[in-house]
Protein backbone atom coordinates (compact mmCIF):
# COMPACT_ATOMS: atom_id res chain seq x y z
CA UNK A 1 0.00 0.00 0.00
CA UNK A 2 1.91 3.20 -1.20
CA UNK A 3 1.91 6.20 1.72
CA UNK A 4 0.72 8.76 -1.29
CA UNK A 5 -2.65 6.63 -1.73
CA UNK A 6 -4.07 7.13 1.82
CA UNK A 7 -3.11 10.98 1.38
CA UNK A 8 -6.53 13.23 1.32
CA UNK A 9 -6.12 16.48 -1.36
CA UNK A 10 -8.44 18.53 -0.59
CA UNK A 11 -8.92 21.60 -3.66
CA UNK A 12 -8.62 25.47 -2.69
CA UNK A 13 -7.89 25.10 0.68
CA UNK A 14 -6.63 27.30 2.50
CA UNK A 15 -7.22 29.26 -0.32
CA UNK A 16 -8.39 29.47 -3.80
CA UNK A 17 -5.57 27.55 -6.29
CA UNK A 18 -4.32 25.60 -3.46
CA UNK A 19 -3.92 21.56 -3.31
CA UNK A 20 -3.74 21.27 0.50
CA UNK A 21 -2.40 17.32 1.37
CA UNK A 22 -3.95 16.28 4.48
CA UNK A 23 -1.91 13.36 6.33
CA UNK A 24 -4.68 13.23 8.68
CA UNK A 25 -6.30 10.66 6.64
CA UNK A 26 -3.30 8.36 6.40
CA UNK A 27 -2.26 8.29 10.36
CA UNK A 28 -5.75 7.57 11.28
CA UNK A 29 -4.88 4.40 9.28
CA UNK A 30 -3.05 1.58 11.25
CA UNK A 31 -1.45 0.12 8.17
CA UNK A 32 -0.38 3.78 6.46
CA UNK A 33 0.75 5.20 9.76
CA UNK A 34 2.65 1.97 10.73
CA UNK A 35 3.99 1.87 7.08
CA UNK A 36 5.38 5.51 7.94
CA UNK A 37 7.39 5.09 11.29
CA UNK A 38 8.30 1.70 9.90
CA UNK A 39 9.89 3.39 6.52
CA UNK A 40 11.61 6.10 8.28
CA UNK A 41 12.51 3.71 11.11
CA UNK A 42 14.26 1.81 8.82
CA UNK A 43 15.64 4.45 6.91
CA UNK A 44 17.62 5.98 10.28
CA UNK A 45 18.14 1.77 11.21
CA UNK A 46 20.21 1.88 8.26
CA UNK A 47 21.97 5.18 8.55
CA UNK A 48 23.46 3.78 12.30
CA UNK A 49 21.04 7.06 13.21
CA UNK A 50 23.96 10.18 13.24
CA UNK A 51 21.56 11.92 15.22
CA UNK A 52 21.46 12.22 18.76
CA UNK A 53 17.58 13.88 18.93
CA UNK A 54 14.93 13.98 17.19
CA UNK A 55 13.33 17.47 16.50
CA UNK A 56 9.77 17.92 15.92
CA UNK A 57 7.91 21.22 14.44
CA UNK A 58 4.31 21.83 15.71
CA UNK A 59 1.80 20.25 15.24
CA UNK A 60 2.09 17.17 13.10
CA UNK A 61 5.32 16.99 13.19
CA UNK A 62 4.87 16.00 16.89
CA UNK A 63 2.85 13.16 16.04
CA UNK A 64 5.20 11.44 13.90
CA UNK A 65 8.66 12.61 15.29
CA UNK A 66 7.57 10.60 18.62
CA UNK A 67 6.46 7.59 17.36
CA UNK A 68 10.39 7.65 15.42
CA UNK A 69 12.38 9.01 18.84
CA UNK A 70 9.99 6.01 20.22
CA UNK A 71 11.01 3.16 17.86
CA UNK A 72 14.86 4.59 17.75
CA UNK A 73 15.24 5.28 21.33
CA UNK A 74 15.98 8.94 20.89
CA UNK A 75 14.85 12.03 22.70
CA UNK A 76 12.15 14.36 21.22
CA UNK A 77 11.97 18.11 21.35
CA UNK A 78 8.94 20.06 20.53
CA UNK A 79 9.43 23.57 18.45
CA UNK A 80 5.98 25.18 18.78
CA UNK A 81 4.20 28.57 18.30
CA UNK A 82 5.25 31.11 20.45
CA UNK A 83 4.08 31.63 24.38
CA UNK A 84 3.35 27.60 24.12
CA UNK A 85 6.75 26.51 26.31
CA UNK A 86 6.57 27.13 29.58
CA UNK A 87 10.53 27.25 30.43
CA UNK A 88 13.36 29.73 28.73
CA UNK A 89 12.66 29.54 25.07
CA UNK A 90 15.01 30.63 22.21
CA UNK A 91 12.97 32.40 19.21
CA UNK A 92 13.14 32.93 15.49
CA UNK A 93 10.43 35.34 13.43
CA UNK A 94 10.24 34.38 9.99
CA UNK A 95 8.27 35.12 6.79
CA UNK A 96 5.35 33.21 5.24
CA UNK A 97 3.45 33.89 2.21
CA UNK A 98 0.77 35.53 4.07
CA UNK A 99 2.82 37.80 6.70
CA UNK A 100 5.10 36.53 9.58
CA UNK A 101 5.00 33.84 12.56
CA UNK A 102 7.35 32.66 15.51
CA UNK A 103 8.80 29.34 16.20
CA UNK A 104 10.49 28.70 19.93
CA UNK A 105 12.43 25.51 21.74
CA UNK A 106 13.38 25.36 25.01
CA UNK A 107 16.77 26.86 25.52
CA UNK A 108 18.44 24.02 27.40
CA UNK A 109 17.21 21.74 24.82
CA UNK A 110 19.73 21.19 22.32
CA UNK A 111 23.59 21.28 23.68
CA UNK A 112 26.19 22.68 21.63
CA UNK A 113 27.27 19.95 19.27
CA UNK A 114 24.28 18.04 19.84
CA UNK A 115 22.96 16.30 16.00
CA UNK A 116 19.58 16.76 14.97
CA UNK A 117 17.06 14.89 12.82
CA UNK A 118 14.46 17.72 11.94
CA UNK A 119 10.89 16.24 11.06
CA UNK A 120 7.67 17.63 9.93
CA UNK A 121 5.01 16.20 7.84
CA UNK A 122 5.07 18.36 4.83
CA UNK A 123 7.57 20.74 2.92
CA UNK A 124 6.05 22.96 0.77
CA UNK A 125 7.77 26.63 1.03
CA UNK A 126 10.72 25.38 3.26
CA UNK A 127 9.81 28.40 5.40
CA UNK A 128 9.59 26.81 8.87
CA UNK A 129 12.02 24.08 8.40
CA UNK A 130 14.66 26.56 7.81
CA UNK A 131 13.15 28.59 10.95
CA UNK A 132 13.95 25.70 13.12
CA UNK A 133 17.16 24.94 11.98
CA UNK A 134 18.04 28.45 12.51
CA UNK A 135 16.24 27.20 16.50
CA UNK A 136 18.58 24.52 16.63
CA UNK A 137 21.60 26.10 15.31
CA UNK A 138 21.20 29.52 17.57
CA UNK A 139 21.39 26.44 20.58
CA UNK A 140 24.45 24.91 18.94
CA UNK A 141 23.08 22.07 17.16
CA UNK A 142 24.15 20.14 14.11
CA UNK A 143 21.09 19.47 11.60
CA UNK A 144 21.84 15.56 10.58
CA UNK A 145 18.63 15.30 7.94
CA UNK A 146 15.30 16.87 7.77
CA UNK A 147 12.70 14.58 6.88
CA UNK A 148 8.99 14.92 5.96
CA UNK A 149 6.26 12.32 5.00
CA UNK A 150 5.44 14.22 2.19
CA UNK A 151 7.21 16.95 -0.64
CA UNK A 152 5.91 19.32 -2.94
CA UNK A 153 8.95 19.84 -4.96
CA UNK A 154 7.27 22.37 -7.58
CA UNK A 155 6.49 24.67 -4.36
CA UNK A 156 10.50 24.84 -3.98
CA UNK A 157 11.13 23.94 -0.78
CA UNK A 158 12.93 21.15 -1.16
CA UNK A 159 15.96 23.53 -3.29
CA UNK A 160 15.65 26.41 -0.96
CA UNK A 161 16.75 23.59 1.96
CA UNK A 162 18.86 22.00 -0.59
CA UNK A 163 20.86 25.17 -1.45
CA UNK A 164 21.36 26.13 2.37
CA UNK A 165 23.24 23.03 2.63
CA UNK A 166 20.95 20.83 4.53
CA UNK A 167 19.97 17.02 3.27
CA UNK A 168 16.45 16.42 2.74
CA UNK A 169 14.41 13.30 2.64
CA UNK A 170 10.61 12.76 2.10
CA UNK A 171 8.70 9.43 2.04
CA UNK A 172 6.80 10.49 -0.93
CA UNK A 173 6.12 13.86 -3.43
CA UNK A 174 3.08 15.32 -5.06
CA UNK A 175 3.32 17.66 -8.42
CA UNK A 176 1.99 21.02 -8.32
CA UNK A 177 0.89 23.38 -5.56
Amino acid sequence: MPIKSKIRTIPDYPKKGIMFRDITTLIKDPVGFRLVIDSLTQRYIQADAAFDVIVGIESRGFIIGGALSYTLGKGFVPVRKAGKLPAETVRHEYSLEYGTDVIEMHKDSIQKGTRVLLIDDLLATGGTALAAATLVEKLGGIISEMAFIVNLPDVGGSKKIAAKGYKVFSLTEFEGD
